[in-house]
C-alpha cells in the first residue's frame, strides 16, 4: 500500500502553493471503512481517495473526508489519475465510484474526468433564504442573470451566483452552513460564483461538511457549473470555460470545464505531488 499526497488543479505559473491537496492511497484492499476514515483524518485534507482492484485500465475508488465517506471527489480523482499514470496506467482509466463510473484520461501531469450525468433543478424560496442567511448574503447580492439552482452530479451542490464585489467579502457562518449540509445531506461544497466574463468564472466553496472552512478547488462543483450553464442556455455551445478558485485561502487553483452540446461534462486539471 502507498499513501501519496498530491495537489490538484494547480495553476500554470508553477506556484508551489497552488492546487487543492488530496490524499491518494493505492492498494487499499486491506483497509476497512474505519481504517480509511482514520487515514483521511490523519492526512487532514478535504478528501482522500482509496484505490483498490486497480489494473492499467480500471480501479475501484472510495472517497473520505475527515468526517465521513462521500460519493465522489473531483480533485482527488484528478490527483489519482496522475498518480496512476506515473505508475503506467492509462491512457484512460475507468473509476468505479459510489456515484457511478467516471472515465478519466490520465497523463503524468494532468487528467480529465468525464462527470456522471448531472441534473439541474431550482432551489425553493424557503431553502434559498435559509442558505443565503448561512452564507451571510442577501437577495440583493445575487446576480439576476444567473438564478440560484441545485445541481446533482457526483455530489449535490446548491449553487449561488453573486454580483461583482460580493465574492471577495464572503464570510459565511460555518456552523449554519454545516447544519444545512448535514440536514440536507449535501456532501458537496456550496459554490458561490461570480461570472468574470462569458468564459471565465471565480468561485468560492464553503465546505464545513468536509472538515474545512473553504475548499480550494472543487471539480464536481465545476462540472455542476457546466451543466447549469448548458441547461439555462447561458452561453453558446460547445464551450470551454475556466474556473478560478482558492486564492482567498492561499491555494489559487484553475479548473477547465468542457461543455458539449449534449452528453457529459468534462473537467480537466493539472496535478503534482506535494
Amino acid at each position: 500500500m502507498e499513501i501519496l499526497t498530491y495537489r490538484a488543479f494547480i495553476t500554470p505559473d508553477a506556484n508551489p502553493r497552488s492546487g487543492n491537496p488530496a490524499g491518494v492511497v493505492i492498494g487499499a484492499e486491506a483497509l476497512s471503512r474505519a481504517d480509511m476514515l482514520t487515514v483521511a483524518r490523519d492526512l487532514g485534507f478535504s478528501e482522500t481517495a482509496f484505490l483498490t482492484e486497480t489494473t492499467p485500465g480500471s480501479t475501484r475508488v472510495r472517497y473520505f473526508s475527515p468526517r465521513d465517506e462521500i460519493a465522489f471527489c473531483g480533485h482527488a480523482t484528478i490527483a489519482s489519475g496522475v498518480a496512476l499514470a506515473r505508475r503506467g496506467a492509462g491512457p484512460v482509466v475507468a473509476f468505479d465510484t459510489n456515484a457511478g463510473e467516471v472515465l478519466v484520461e490520465v497523463s503524468s501531469d494532468r487528467a480529465t474526468l468525464t462527470a456522471v450525468d448531472t441534473e439541474v433543478d431550482p432551489l425553493s424560496d424557503a431553502l434559498l433564504d435559509e442558505l443565503l442567511a448561512a452564507l451571510r448574503l442577501s437577495r440583493d447580492d445575487l446576480d439576476p442573470a444567473l438564478p440560484p439552482a441545485f445541481v446533482r452530479g457526483g455530489n449535490p451542490h446548491p449553487i449561488v451566483f453573486v454580483r461583482e464585489g460580493v465574492l471577495a467579502s464572503l464570510d459565511h457562518d460555518g456552523e449554519a452552513v454545516l447544519h444545512l449540509q448535514d440536514r440536507e445531506g449535501w456532501d458537496g461544497t456550496i459554490p458561490v460564483v461570480h461570472r468574470l466574463s462569458p468564459g471565465r468564472f471565480a468561485s468560492r466553496n464553503p465546505f464545513p461538511r468536509g472538515g474545512i472552512r473553504e475548499d480550494p478547488a472543487t471539480g464536481s462543483a465545476a462540472a455542476g457549473l457546466g451543466a447549469y450553464l448548458r441547461a439555462g442556455d447561458h452561453l453558446a455551445l460547445p464551450a470551454v470555460v475556466e474556473v478560478e478558485q482558492g486564492a482567498e485561502v492561499g491555494r489559487p487553483s484553475l479548473i477547465t470545464v468542457e461543455i458539449p452540446l449534449e452528453g457529459r461534462i468534462r473537467v480537466t486539471g493539472a496535478a503534482s505531488e506535494l
